[in-house]
C-alpha cells in the first residue's frame, strides 16, 4: 500500500489520490462530490485530515479513515491545526449585524479530542488569521491591535503575556523546540526607520531585552524567515513603488539577523526584485533568486558571502528539498516553468524537467518526488497536476476535463525523520509517460529574412554558474562584486586587445590601424565617410583612456567615481567600434 496521498480540490468535489507508485484513487477517504469545498488541512504529523464542504467542517483520521469530528460551520473558508493536533482553529468572514452594532466571533478554536469550542475570538482580517503555537503547544500568540497576546498551555481565557511596541505590525514564532524566540516587525513613521526584533520568550523588557535589532529605511512590508535550526531570520523588506522607477515591482532589500545579535545587509551582485529567498533545512545555508530577469541564483552562507552562484536564467522561485540535499530553481507563472535540479553538495545539475504553466510546486516529504500543478483561479484552463521523480522523470500526470477546474492538489506531511535521507541520483527514473518537453518557440522572422541563413543575436549574455568559494591564493573579490563577469570572456578580450596593440605598433604611425586583433590581418579600408571614420577613432581614443585607468586601477591607484563610470562602459564603446567597423 502506498505510504501517502494527495488530496485534490476542485469543481470535481474533493478526492485523494495515493502517491507513488500507484497514483490510484484512494478508497480509503471516500469522495465528497460536492462543488463546493473551501478548505482542506492536515494536522503537522499528516495522521488527520480536515475539510470543509460547504456545509459541515469535517475531521478524519487518515489511517482507520474514521470520521472523529463534524462541526456545523457552512461559511468556514480556512481550517488549520496546532502542532500537536489538540486544536482545530477556523476562520469565516467577519461580518456586523445589519444595525450596524459588532457582528459575531468569527474565529474559532475547537477541542479535536471533545468537539467542544474552547475560545472564540473576533478576527476582521483574513491576512495572519491563524494564531501561532509554538512546536509543543506551551505557547500561543495573536496580533491584536498592534500588539502580540501570549496564552500557555491552550488556555485561552487568561492572556498570560503581552508584547507591547509602538505598532506591532507582523510577527513570526520560531520553530523547533523551546525556548521559542520570537520576531517583530514594527513600520517606520515620521521619519523613523522601521525595525525588527527579535525577542526569547517571555523577555520583553524593553529595547535592552532584545537578542538582536535591526532597523532599516524602505520598507512598506517585510517577510520574516527563522531558518530551522531558530538562529537566524532573513528578512525581505520592499517597498509598494520603486522611486527610481527602475522596476515594477517596487524595490526590495534583503537582510540578515542573527540571535546572537549579529545583522547584516545581503549585498546582491544584480539589481532588480529580489523573487524568492529559501533557507536550507540545513540552517547554515540560503539560497536568494533575484535581479532583472534573466535573475541570478546564489547560495550565501551565515556571514553573507556568496557560496556558489548559477549564474543566469528563467527563474524567480527556489525549494530546496525536506533534507536539503537537492535544490530546484525554478520560473513559474509568467515564465515557461522551466525547472533546474541541482544536487547542492557537489553543486551539480541533475535534470531540467519543464512543468509549463504551473502555479504550484511541491516537494513530497520522502524528498524523491515533486508535484506541480495548474490552478484556478490563476489559470483557468489546462487544469491538472504532474508528479515528478526529481531526475527529471514524469511519473503520473491528470488533466481535469476542459469544462471542470482544479483549485487545489498538495501532499500529505510527515514528521522528519519519517523518510530517511537517500544518495542523489543523476540517471533518470524509468517512466511510462513521455517527458514534457515542449516544443522550443521559434523565433518570429520576417518574410524578407525566411530563407537567408540565421544570425544569432542575443538580448543579454547568459552567465554561467561558478563556485564563489575563496580559491586558495586568489583576491578576485571586487570582481565577483562588480559583475561576477565570465572570468574566461574578460581574459579573452584582454588578450584580443594585447593582440590588437601589437598589431597597431606594428602598423606605426596609421592612426586608423585596427584594434581588433581578429580582423586586423585584413588592409585598413577607410569607410570613405569622414564622420564615421572620425566617430571610430573618438571610440578608439576613449577604449585606449580606459585601458590606462583599469591599468592604474590594477597598480593600486584609487579611481575617481566618474573614472570608474568610464570603464563600466567599456562592452557598450567595444560593441559600438564593432558594429560601425561591420558596416565598413
Amino acid at each position: 500500500r502506498c505510504l501517502f496521498s494527495l488530496p485534490v480540490r476542485g469543481s470535481e468535489g474533493l478526492y485523494m489520490v495515493n502517491g507513488p507508485p500507484s497514483f490510484t484513487e484512494s478508497a480509503a477517504f471516500q469522495r465528497d462530490s460536492g462543488k463546493n469545498c473551501k478548505a482542506v488541512a492536515f494536522s503537522k504529523d499528516g495522521s488527520l485530515f480536515a475539510w470543509c464542504s460547504g456545509e459541515k467542517v469535517n475531521i478524519v483520521n487518515i489511517t482507520s479513515a474514521e470520521l472523529l469530528r463534524s462541526f456545523d460551520l457552512p461559511k468556514a473558508v480556512c481550517l488549520e491545526f496546532s502542532p500537536k493536533n489538540n486544536i482545530l482553529a477556523t476562520w469565516q468572514a467577519y461580518t456586523t449585524a445589519k444595525d450596524g452594532t459588532a457582528g459575531v466571533p468569527n474565529l474559532l478554536l475547537h477541542d479535536v479530542k471533545t468537539g467542544k469550542c474552547l475560545k472564540s475570538f473576533i478576527q476582521k482580517k483574513m491576512q495572519n488569521w491563524c494564531p501561532s503555537w509554538a512546536e509543543d503547544e506551551s505557547i500561543c500568540a495573536r496580533n491584536v491591535n498592534n500588539e502580540v497576546h501570549f496564552f500557555e498551555n491552550n488556555n485561552f481565557n487568561t492572556i498570560a503575556n503581552k508584547l507591547h511596541l509602538q505598532k506591532v505590525n507582523d510577527f513570526v514564532l520560531s520553530p523547533g523546540a523551546q525556548p521559542t524566540k520570537v520576531a517583530v516587525y514594527v513600520p517606520g513613521s515620521k521619519g523613523a526607520p522601521s525595525f525588527v526584533r527579535l525577542y526569547q520568550y517571555p523577555n520583553f523588557g524593553g529595547p535592552q531585552s532584545a537578542l538582536a535589532n535591526k532597523s532599516f529605511f524602505k520598507a512598506d512590508k517585510v517577510t520574516m524567515l527563522w531558518n530551522k535550526k531558530a538562529t537566524a531570520v532573513l528578512v525581505i523588506a520592499s517597498t509598494e513603488v520603486d522611486k527610481t522607477g527602475a522596476s515594477y515591482y517596487g524595490e526590495q532589500t534583503l537582510h540578515y539577523i542573527a540571535t546572537n545579535g549579529e545583522s547584516a545587509v545581503v549585498q546582491l551582485p544584480k539589481n532588480g526584485p529580489i523573487y524568492d529567498v529559501a533557507w536550507s533545512p540545513n540552517s547554515v545555508e540560503f539560497c536568494a533568486v533575484y535581479g532583472f530577469m534573466p535573475a541570478k541564483a546564489t547560495v550565501f552562507n551565515l556571514k553573507c558571502d556568496p557560496v556558489f552562484d548559477f549564474g543566469t536564467g528563467p527563474r524567480n522561485a527556489a525549494y530546496y528539498s525536506p533534507h536539503g540535499h537537492i535544490l530546484v530553481l525554478a520560473g513559474f507563472g509568467n515564465l515557461r516553468g522551466q525547472m533546474e535540479v541541482w544536487d547542492v553538495k557537489n553543486y551539480k545539475l541533475i535534470s531540467k524537467p519543464v512543468a509549463s504553466d504551473s502555479t504550484y510546486f511541491a516537494w513530497c516529504p520522502d524528498g524523491e518526488h515533486i508535484v506541480t500543478a495548474t490552478c484556478a483561479p490563476r489559470l483557468r484552463v489546462s487544469n491538472g497536476y504532474k508528479i515528478w521523480h526529481y531526475t527529471g522523470s514524469l511519473l503520473h500526470g491528470y488533466e481535469v476535463p476542459s469544462n471542470e477546474e482544479m483549485w487545489q492538489v498538495c501532499w500529505q506531511p510527515f514528521l522528519d525523520g519519517v523518510f530517511p535521507a537517500k544518495a542523489v541520483k543523476y540517471q533518470a527514473v524509468p517512466s511510462e509517460l513521455p517527458g514534457a518537453e515542449p516544443k522550443p518557440a521559434q523565433a518570429y522572422r520576417p518574410p524578407a529574412l525566411r530563407n537567408k541563413p540565421v544570425t544569432s543575436s542575443k538580448l543579454h549574455e547568459d552567465e554561467p554558474p561558478q563556485n564563489m568559494r575563496p580559491q586558495s591564493g586568489s583576491s578576485d573579490k571586487p570582481l565577483s562584486k562588480t559583475a561576477l563577469k565570465n572570468q574566461r570572456k574578460h581574459e579573452a578580450k584582454k588578450a584580443a586587445r594585447q593582440e590588437a596593440k601589437a598589431d597597431a605598433n606594428q602598423e606605426s604611425t596609421q592612426s586608423s590601424a585596427s584594434q581588433n586583433a581578429p580582423r586586423s590581418t585584413v588592409p585598413i579600408i577607410t569607410s570613405g565617410d569622414p564622420e564615421v571614420d572620425k566617430k571610430i577613432k573618438n571610440l578608439r581614443k576613449k577604449l585606449k583612456a580606459i585601458e590606462q585607468l583599469k591599468e592604474q586601477a590594477a597598480a593600486g591607484k584609487q579611481l575617481e567615481k566618474n573614472q570608474l563610470e568610464k570603464i563600466q562602459k567599456e562592452t557598450a564603446l567595444l560593441q559600438e567600434l564593432e558594429d560601425l567597423e561591420l558596416g565598413l
